[in-house]
């Protein structure tokens, strides 16, 4: 094994011989474009606070962006609960007419027991003199 591991490492080498880059020929030019190094200064100066300011703005822009999704959130949350509240403003108004209902159907019911009770305990010979006498006797 130690014969593989020497000769693997021989091709390596070789291979990092024939594969070497060449010398690399650059033609001198001054970089930096035409401006001096006080007025790059300053540019950079400028783009600095200029980059503070846009920061800040953009923090300011997500902050109205958090607040405007809140406030959306919450009338969401307020229109549900006007619904429901609404919903159940129905639900009783149909409850209490039901009620209501059925009051009146068991009032009349009673007063029609009631006037039935009576008719029956009146003899109709009476009932009908009651009725045919004449306006000086009416006892009403």
């Amino acid at each position: 094994t130690c014969s593989v591991a020497q000769k693997e490492l021989n091709n390596l080498e070789r291979w990092k011989e024939e594969h070497r880059p060449g010398p690399i020929k650059l033609v001198p030019q001054r970089l930096g474009g035409k401006e001096s190094e006080a007025q790059a200064r300053q540019k950079q100066q400028m783009m600095l606070m200029q980059s503070k300011y846009q920061q800040k703005h953009k923090r300011e822009e997500y902050v109205k962006a958090k607040k405007a999704a809140e406030e959306a959130e919450i009338l969401k949350k307020k229109a549900i609960q006007r619904e429901k509240a609404e919903r159940l403003e129905v639900k009783k108004r149909q409850q209490e007419m039901q009620r209501r209902e059925m009051f009146l159907e068991d009032q009349n019911y009673k007063t029609n027991e009631l006037l039935n009770r009576l008719d029956l305990g009146l003899p109709r010979s009476d009932s009908c003199q009651i009725a045919n006498r004449g306006p000086e006797s009416t006892a009403w």
